[in-house]
């Protein structure tokens, strides 16, 4: 397929200049201490974006959601104060990884002095939106699929709706944001056909500039999607396998 449709010129959404250097846990564990103020940054945007999959798991140890609010601030709060982030190496990798391996470690060792601490009112990382979290809690299918795997699954989706977020954020800011409402169905698998019959008369676009915008789209979501994971491992290496392992645990298969 060739990009150099007329039509379609105007849809194009330029990607941005490589991102692996400065990704954040790298930049986290480039410095290991919470006293860095970009390595704090670096870990509060993570932790803002992927805290989700860690009230899940709260959750699943049949604690209810206003308690689960408050340990997974306590784990927030001791990952900072433990500094046990000095633990976290290159070699145990994935961020993914290090946090549900350090909230079990939590849970298991922490929870009743945790849950005395927080009557004192003494943990507050930063603020955890308590009520979309058991919304989206109250909706998950029963599963027997492991607490691991059910976390990977939660971890896999929190990523998934985080790209797509990036994705309408940069149609929005160049003034697409009806491109992207029309065609975000290709991100879904909606095929050429279903997009074209749909979106051409709404956008006022030929079948073939629908066709073009939509294979951009696509384009666009994977590097963001790609961007993103490497924001979560420590060395470009790591990406492709951090894919597979979550679209793996996506599909309910034995991730590798």
């Amino acid at each position: 397929m060739s990009d150099n449709h007329p039509e379609a010129e105007r849809t194009e959404i330029r990607p941005g200049p490589g991102v692996f250097a400065t990704t954040r846990w790298s930049l986290v564990l480039s410095t290991r201490s919470g006293d860095v103020p970009e390595s704090a940054r670096a870990l509060e945007q993570l932790c803002q974006a992927y805290w989700y999959p860690l009230y899940a798991h709260v959750r699943r140890q049949r604690v209810g959601p206003a308690e689960a609010e408050d340990l997974t601030q306590a784990f927030f709060a001791r990952l900072l104060e433990k500094k046990w982030l000095q633990a976290a190496t290159p070699e145990r990798g994935r961020f993914r990884s290090f946090l549900l391996t350090s909230l079990q470690h939590f849970l298991a060792n922490e929870w009743e002095r945790a849950r005395a601490q927080k009557r004192g009112g003494q943990f507050q990382f930063f603020s955890l939106d308590a009520a979309l979290g058991e919304e989206r809690w109250v909706q998950e299918p029963a599963t027997q699929q492991t607490p691991e795997c059910e976390f990977d699954r939660r971890w896999a989706l929190a990523l998934l709706e985080t790209v797509l977020a990036r994705l309408q954020q940069e149609y929005v800011r160049h003034g697409k944001g009806a491109l992207f409402e029309q065609l975000k169905g290709a991100v879904g698998g909606d095929t050429s056909e279903q997009l074209e019959s749909k979106a051409a008369p709404v956008l006022n676009l030929s079948p073939g500039a629908v066709r073009v915008a939509a294979h951009r789209l696509r384009r666009r979501y994977r590097e963001l999607l790609r961007e993103e994971i490497a924001q979560t491992v420590t060395s470009p290496a790591e990406v492709d396998q951090e894919l597979r392992h979550l679209f793996a645990a996506l599909s309910g298969t034995t991730p590798d």
